[in-house]
Formats: structure tokens, sequence, C-alpha cells
């Protein structure tokens, strides 16, 4: 099954490319400020929710910084958030264009998360500017050799982003009321996941326990780890931080294959 994916992946590598391309152009197009939105929205959105958080609920991130906590956070959950609800209805989005040619379906969700990770990459730009700034005010704030292993937390997002991205684009095609749906999920899905909080503030211990076996827990925590450090001064994640991190994409991932090739079959009769 792979290598049979890996030669269609190299034989269609050319019409990825042009429409990562496409959909880039088209996010922009007619924008006054164009890419600079991908650096300046983390940014106005993390100055609202620290503003709206940490002065009006009172959050806070003892001995870290508060604003690089919350930045680490909506850098990753957007990410998934965008990609993840653009691949959801990328194929019959592009029925017109399966049904006059053949090409593997799968590339549809592939490209959407692969044009959100241009956006992704430009906002860690404005990610460690503010770390810059922070670390002016905390003395454990600083860019350090241990941030060479954030990639793994980014590249474990993306398999993923596309695992559920796979299973989305498949359901929605049998189910269009899924992009309903999942509007739901995913915003009951933003306050399980600790954007804006501490999970240290849970005062139900098997509460905690629970949302620390979201994935998305998983990725964002092992690369505030890194970034800010955890409580006993560590920067670098234990060995089983790694492999519950890899593990748990990789089997979204293969879960996102095997069912998306399982019914891509049927695709053609709900055009």
């Amino acid at each position: 099954m792979f290598k049979k994916i890996m030669i269609n992946f190299n034989k269609y590598r050319f019409l990825l490319m042009q429409l990562v391309s496409r959909d880039f152009k088209l996010k922009y197009k007619r924008s006054v400020l164009g890419v600079l939105w991908s650096l300046l929205y983390p940014v106005l959105m993390m100055l609202v929710m620290s503003a709206v958080f940490q002065n009006i609920f009172k959050f806070s991130t003892p001995g870290k910084s508060y604003l690089v906590y919350v930045m680490t956070g909506l850098v990753m959950w957007n990410y998934f958030s965008e990609a993840s609800n653009l691949a959801m209805s990328s194929v019959f989005g592009n029925f017109s264009l399966i049904n006059k040619v053949y090409m593997p379906k799968y590339i549809f969700p592939l490209s959407k998360c692969l044009v959100v990770g241009i956006n992704f990459l430009l906002t860690l730009i404005p990610l460690y500017a503010v770390i810059l700034i922070e670390s002016t005010k905390y003395e454990n704030l600083s860019i350090n050799i241990y941030h060479l292993a954030l990639p793994y937390a980014y590249i474990c997002l993306f398999f993923f982003t596309l695992g559920v991205s796979l299973i989305l684009a498949c359901v929605s095609v049998f189910l269009r009321d899924m992009v309903y749906i999942y509007g739901i999920v995913t915003t009951i899905w933003t306050y399980l996941t600790p954007i804006m909080y501490d999970i240290n503030m849970i005062g139900n211990p098997t509460l905690a326990f629970l949302m620390k076996l979201n994935p998305m827990y998983l990725y964002i925590n092992f690369a505030r780890q890194i970034i800010l450090g955890d409580q006993n001064g560590g920067y670098l994640p234990s060995g089983q931080y790694f492999l519950a991190c890899g593990g748990s994409a990789l089997i979204v991932l293969l879960a996102g294959i095997a069912i998306f090739k399982w019914k891509q079959d049927k695709f053609i009769y709900y055009t």
C-alpha cells in the first residue's frame, strides 16, 4: 500500500505543487496586506486572548511568559483547525475535476495541509519575535539548542492533521452535514485543549488525566516544554513523550489512510 502511495505521489507531484500554489494565491487574492495576515493574525489573537483571560479571568503561568504560552498554543492549534477544516471539503469541492481525469483523491486533503503548512511556517516568525521580546523579562526564556527538537512536534502535528483530514474528507463526501458538525466539535475541542489556560488549574485529577490524552495537548505541551521549560527546569521532553507524540500521530495517520482508501472508490456515486 505504501509503495503504491509513494509511486502515485511521485507521479502526481507536479499536480500537488500546482494545487498548493493555486490555493496559496487564492487565499490572499485581492487582500491588501496579503501574506502579512499570516504574521499579524496570531499576534492579534494572542493580544486579545491574553487581555481577556489574563486580566478578566486571571489566568496565569507562574514563572513563565503567559504571552509565549498562549502564542505557542495558538500557532499550533490554528494550523490544525484551519487545515482540517479546509481539507474536509476538498474532495467533494473538486468533484468536477475528479470526474474528468483520474488522479489520486488523497492529493486534495494533502494539498490543503501543505498550503496551510506554509502559513504555519510564516507564523513562527512572530512567535520567535514574541519569545525574543519576552526573554528580556524571564531568565528561563531563551532560544537555545533544545529548539532543534521543535520540528519533531511540528512533524507529528502535520501527520496527525493529515490523518484527521483524510477521515473528514472521506466522511463529508457521504455526509455533507459533517461540515457543520465538525464546527461544533472543534469549538468543544478548543476549550478542552489548554491553549489559554494551564492544565494544572484543573481541580479534577480524572478530568486532567483525560485531557492529557488529547493528541493536540501532547504536541502543544511538547513545544511549550522546549520553549518555556517544565516545572523541574528541564527543556527536553522525555523519551516516553517523544514516543507518545510520534505514536499518536502515526496511529491517526494510518487510520486516515485506511479509511480513505477503503471508501474512495465510492466517492464517484455521491457527486
